[in-house]
């Protein structure tokens, strides 16, 4: 796992490890115990997919009783959204930070594409996707609240970074919303699709991923970069 994802993983509220309750919690209200109950469930939904993963699976998995894990969460499909949200967070948490960090556009933009694309291969989002995937038809708001366009999702913490960017002079960018989304497709270029498809009998190593992440960056600054930086016609 990334080291910047798993700083922002210990650290963040929503980790149960970053828990130190002092005294009881009300009903439902225990992030700990939350934690405790989404940890067990991701084990159970990445070993069985959705359709085959019951509430009584995630109980002995996650080590509580039925009537402690419907305080949590209304249902299973609850609690897969609640699994897929806190994944998000915590992946987002360690962008936003990055981004902040940054000095220059490109760092930004290099250290948001490795960050990213190491994302893809090491982590259990595409597995997550998967099972996204094949629930669509009959679960469109499941999905929905995975590709929500909300403050923390990667890809507008990216046009909002963009959009900065290009206030200060150091991007010349008309649709920053089409700028980020390119940007995300050239920084991971081929990844994401052969993940998906479990086409990687080899996972590249950190040299290609650099490779390729720093390909993506050069292209995106040779267009949207100051005109006085891109060189000749």
């Amino acid at each position: 796992m990334p080291r910047e994802l798993k700083k922002a993983i210990e650290d963040n509220p929503c980790n149960p490890a970053a828990q130190q309750p002092t005294g009881r919690f009300a009903a439902g209200a225990d992030p700990s115990k939350r934690g405790q109950i989404l940890d067990g469930a991701k084990r159970v939904f990445l070993r069985l997919g959705f359709d085959a993963a019951s509430m009584n699976d995630v109980t002995r998995e996650a080590g509580v009783s039925k009537g402690t894990i419907y305080v949590y969460f209304q249902s299973k499909e609850d609690l897969f959204g609640a699994l897929v949200e806190r994944e998000k967070l915590m992946f987002d948490e360690a962008i936003r930070q990055i981004l902040a960090d940054s000095k220059t556009v490109e760092e930004g933009l290099r250290s948001y594409g490795m960050v990213y694309a190491r994302f893809i291969l090491d982590t259990e989002m595409i597995p997550t996707m998967r099972i996204l995937l094949g629930v669509l038809d009959r679960m469109p708001t499941l999905c929905q609240r995975f590709f929500a366009s909300s403050p923390t999702n990667i890809k507008v913490l990216l046009q909002d970074y963009i959009e900065a960017a290009a206030e200060r002079g150091e991007l010349v960018v008309e649709d920053t919303d089409l700028a980020a989304r390119q940007f995300i497709d050239m920084s991971a270029a081929g990844f994401f699709k052969r993940r998906l498809f479990n086409d990687f009998p080899i996972r590249p190593d950190d040299a290609e991923i650099e490779r390729v992440v720093d390909c993506g960056v050069r292209m995106f600054m040779s267009f949207y970069g100051p005109k006085n930086q891109v060189g000749p016609a």
